[in-house]
This record gives C-alpha cells, structure tokens and sequence, in this order.
C-alpha cells in the first residue's frame, strides 16, 4: 500500500510565490543599502541663535569734530584826539555881485540872430523817391514811372555803346559775364560813388570808367528838396569764343 502525501505539507507547492517574495525583499534591501549616507555632525549641526549676543551688538562710535566757536569781534578803536589848529591864512571872499537891473538902467536891444540851416545829405532809393532823376532826353516824359523807365533804357544804351566787351576775351574770361555796378546821382546831378563788383578787376575797371561817362542829370526831389539817388545797374554779357 502507497503513502499518500498530505497537499498542504507540500513545500513545492508555493516555490514561486516565495521566490518573488524573496526576491522583492532582496531589491528592497539592496536599495536601501544604495542610497544609504551617513553624515558628519559637525556638518550638519546648524548651531543656535544666541539672541543675547544681538542684543549686545556693539555700535561703532563716529569721530565728531568739535567746531570751535568763531573768535570774538575786536575792540571797538578809540579815535585818537584830534588837536584843532587855528587856521591863520586869511581867504579872500569872492563877492559875487548882483545882475539885477534897476528901473533907471536903460536895456539895450539885441538884434537878431540868424541860424543857418545846415542841410544834410539824404539818399533815397530810386524806387521810393518822390522826383526821380531825369536823364536828358527824358524831360517830355510824363510821370514818375515813364522818366525811370526812360532813364534805365538810355542808361543801357549808354553802357552798351562804351563799353569795351572785348576786354573779357583779352583777359582769358569765357561764356557769361555779370558786372554789378551801384553808383548816387547826388543833389548836383553828378554821378559819384562808382563801385563794381565783377568776376576779374579789369572788368570792374572798365565799368567804373564807362558809368562816370554818364551826362549830368536833373536831380532827383524828394518833399520839394534835392537829394542823393543811389542807383544799381547789372551788365551782363557773353564772351564768344
């Protein structure tokens, strides 16, 4: 007759559930044995708050300069005593003697004296001026703006005529060429003050020459008085080459 085996006392029955458990313990052991540290005391100790060294903290005392108080004013000074010298020089009193006339002192009658009146030199502009200068030839026109415009055209033509253009070729000069000119009919009706401004001196040479040929004209009024006229005159012309 066979012995039979009793289920529960069988140890093979539950190997593998033990195995696991085994198992699991051995990977929770080796963890924790890993990850294990230890640390020194003296590392991790964080001390203590001593409250009473705060409070006995000692405040650090400044250096104060004493200013010493400003020096007293200085004695009033006594004036020395002042000795008083008679004066022996005599003055002479000046008598000032009275300009007030009596009834019985004849007055004597001054006679007239006349004041020159000094006349001064006025420029007026030749746009504004009351009278314009008349230039001869120009007498029969009628109205302020006909005389300049017949004073401006014979003054071109004047300046056209004498003037010597071949002086640009002569000097070197080439294409267009502007000469400003600015002269005063004064209150003779002369022509004075020439000055030019041109690119080469011959040039302004030239022009002052050919404006002081200018004839004597009418002088220019203003409020029924002669007076000065500055006028300005631009001559342009080209250089052939």
């Amino acid at each position: 007759m066979e012995p039979k085996k009793n289920i529960k006392s069988d140890v093979s029955r539950n190997s593998s559930l033990y195995f696991a458990v085994g198992m699991a313990l051995m990977l929770a052991l080796t963890y924790i044995t890993i990850n294990y540290k230890t640390f020194e005391k003296e590392a991790i100790d964080i001390g203590q708050l001593d409250l009473d060294a705060l409070e006995e903290e000692d405040i650090p005392i400044t250096d104060q300069k004493i200013v010493p108080p400003p020096p007293p004013p200085p004695p009033p000074v006594v004036p020395e005593e002042i000795e008083i010298v008679e004066d022996e020089k005599e003055i002479e009193e000046t008598v000032i003697e009275s300009t007030e006339t009596d009834q019985q002192e004849e007055i004597v009658e001054v006679e007239e004296i006349e004041v020159e009146e000094v006349e001064e030199d006025i420029d007026v502009p030749f746009n504004v001026i009351e009278n314009v200068p008349v230039f001869p030839g120009c007498e029969n026109e009628k109205g302020n703006n006909a005389k300049k415009q017949c004073m401006s055209d014979k003054i071109a033509k004047f300046v056209n005529r004498k003037f010597n253009t071949d002086l640009a070729a002569d000097l070197g000069l080439s294409g267009r060429q502007r000469i400003n000119v600015i002269f005063k009919i004064d209150k003779t009706g002369n022509i004075v003050g020439v000055q030019a401004r041109a690119p080469h001196p011959g040039l302004e040479k030239e022009a002052k020459r050919v404006i002081r040929l200018l004839p004597k004209m009418k002088p220019g009024k203003q409020r029924g008085k002669p007076v000065n006229v500055p006028y300005s005159l631009p001559i342009l012309f080209q250089v052939q080459d």
